[in-house]
């Protein structure tokens, strides 16, 4: 579904001189949304490849971990939990994670493809494409997230039944903070065989560096050096947030860094794909893959 016909006929000139109605927006958020879901619908092997790395953790790694890894009583549990319950929030983290780039990956591969140069020509701001486009990825990726919790429950891992519904807004920020950076890194790679080693040097350091696996006193009481590395981490405040969320309680400190974690990456991010100022303007003048 390309913008043009999910928008309907919208003139260049005029349109844009007027500025576009509410309605129009929301037309154009309709058409980003539907063609992110249906590309989603057509790749099952997405949906389980997502669910397949924070399951294995689970039923596997956690069950070998139980007994090596002890975890005190540590805000926001009141009492000693298992290590999958403790795992659980950073492994809702990871799906964000992954979902997150691999939602940059498919803005590479729109790029190469010439799919995002036909959305990016449209007379809509480009920071609200952009936005629309984050909002589709985000949204997606709740949706994993959402399964797999469905799937621990039968694991015992039973969060209180209020902390499904406070997660949300800890997931869709985290969601934003994490698909921003990928958005971010997205402008930065110019062709798609370099996406790989990106990731690996983006991914696996945010989240082993962070309490996704460990709680932050054991990193400090082993590694100090590491401990002051998970705290300059963004990936260990989405992680904090989700944790406190899924048991009713707000992590305030957490909360105020995502969201300036994720008004920085959303900005430069922006900035990156602005012709005129951004990363993909000056690919395009040296002569590069935009």
């Amino acid at each position: 579904m390309t913008l043009q016909s999910a928008a309907g006929p919208i003139s260049a000139g005029p349109a844009t001189e007027r500025g576009f109605s509410a309605r129009q927006y929301l037309v154009c958020l309709k058409g980003i949304l539907v063609r992110e879901g249906l590309r989603f619908l057509n790749q099952r092997e997405r949906f389980i490849s997502s669910l397949v790395r924070p399951l294995l953790w689970l039923f596997v790694f956690a069950a070998g971990f139980r007994q090596v890894l002890g975890v005190s009583i540590i805000p926001p549990y009141k009492t000693y939990v298992l290590y999958e319950v403790y795992i659980t929030p950073g492994l809702c983290g990871m799906i964000l994670l992954f979902s997150g780039m691999q939602s940059s990956l498919s803005m590479v591969y729109d790029r190469e493809m010439g799919n995002m140069r036909t959305l990016l020509v449209s007379p809509f701001p480009r920071w609200f494409l952009l936005v629309s486009k984050l909002l589709a990825g985000v949204t997606v990726s709740i949706l994993q997230v959402y399964a797999f919790l469905a799937i621990a429950w039968f694991w015992e891992v039973k969060p209180p039944w209020t902390g499904y519904f406070m997660v949300l807004p800890a997931l869709f920020l985290a969601g934003m903070m994490l698909c921003s950076l990928g958005m971010l890194l997205s402008s930065m790679i110019k062709q798609l065989e370099n996406f790989a080693g990106i990731m690996n040097f983006v991914i696996f350091p945010m989240y082993f560096a962070s309490p996704a696996l460990y709680p932050l006193w054991r990193i400090q009481e082993s590694s100090p050096l590491l401990y002051k590395i998970c705290l300059a981490n963004p990936f260990t405040y989405a992680v904090e947030l989700i944790r406190f969320a899924l048991y009713g309680q707000v992590d305030w400190g957490s909360l105020l860094l995502v969201v300036a974690f994720t008004i920085l990456f959303l900005g430069g991010a922006i900035l990156a794909y602005d012709p005129s100022t951004g990363l993909l303007g000056r690919k395009q003048d040296t002569g590069g893959n935009a």
